[in-house]
This record gives structure tokens, sequence and C-alpha cells, in this order.
């Protein structure tokens, strides 16, 4: 596994970056990260849909304030030779507004590194047109990570 699938460059120059500890093993977290159907915790409680290898299609179904939502974008690198820690990949959402274009859409990174008791996740969002564009996308990619955080460090049944 492994690799990369190139895209065009984006407009907007600002990144939103979140990160969060979590006490929990890397494989769980990638688990929790790259799993189908919904936790009520991430993403608005989205359903998602992938086969999570690369160039695969990813949709996020749900609804926000409510009015429903399909994100969707494909896995553009996935590095997981031995121990899973970085999917990249790209998002788009038509709730945003704006066409489904390629300038459109952001990229997602998340690494995963291993720290003393856990996992430290690096999340950044690229093409923010705007510093104010790039915090609110940091504050939700946040929560987002919030939640993997909870599922991720949930006891097994």
């Amino acid at each position: 596994m492994g690799g990369t699938i190139g895209r065009e460059a984006h407009m907007g120059e600002y990144v939103a970056r979140a990160e969060i500890d979590v006490e929990a093993p890397r494989r769980t977290v990638w688990r929790v990260l790259t799993s189908n159907g919904a936790h009520p915790e991430i993403m608005f409680g989205a359903e998602v849909v992938s086969d999570w290898r690369l160039g695969s299609r990813i949709v996020w179904r749900g609804e926000w304030q409510g009015q429903s939502f399909e994100d969707h974008g494909r896995v553009i690198e996935l590095e997981d030779l031995q121990e899973p820690w970085r999917i990249v990949l790209t998002h788009f959402s038509p709730l945003s507004g704006l066409p489904d274009e390629p300038e459109n859409y952001h990229t997602l990174r998340f690494e995963l590194d291993e720290i003393p008791g856990g996992t430290r996740i690096t999340l950044d969002q690229d093409n923010n047109p705007t510093r104010e564009a790039a915090e609110h996308s940091r504050a939700n990619w946040a929560k987002m990570l919030e939640g993997v955080k909870v599922v991720a460090e949930r006891p097994s049944v």
C-alpha cells in the first residue's frame, strides 16, 4: 500500500491545523478515522462511506443545522506500509455554496504520531481563502478530532 495521486494547486493559501492527543494506540485511532458508518461524536454524526483505498471515493452523509448534506472527496494519499500513519483526502461540501469544481475542494491531511501513552493526531486543511475562514475550519476540525478521541478512548466491548 501507500502512494499519492497528483492534484491541482488550490487557490486559498491559509491552512487550518487542528491537533489532539488520544490515549489509544495508533492502530485504534486509524480504525476510528477510516471506518464506515456513523458515530454521533464525529462529523455531526455523518455516515461515512468508502473502501479506504488509494483513489477511492469517500462520502460523508448527514444533517447539519436541519439541512441534509452529502460531502464527498477522494483518498489521494495513503501511508500504511507497516503501521498506518498518514491519510490524505480531498473534501468538498455543497453547503459551502460554491460550485463542485477542483479549486473549491479542500485537502485534509491526517497524520498519526506515536507519543508516550498514545497517539497525536494532526489534521491540516488547505484552501481557506482568509485567516478567518481558516480559524472557522480549525474550530470545526478540532471538534471532529474531539469526537475521534472520545470514540478511540472508549473501552472496547
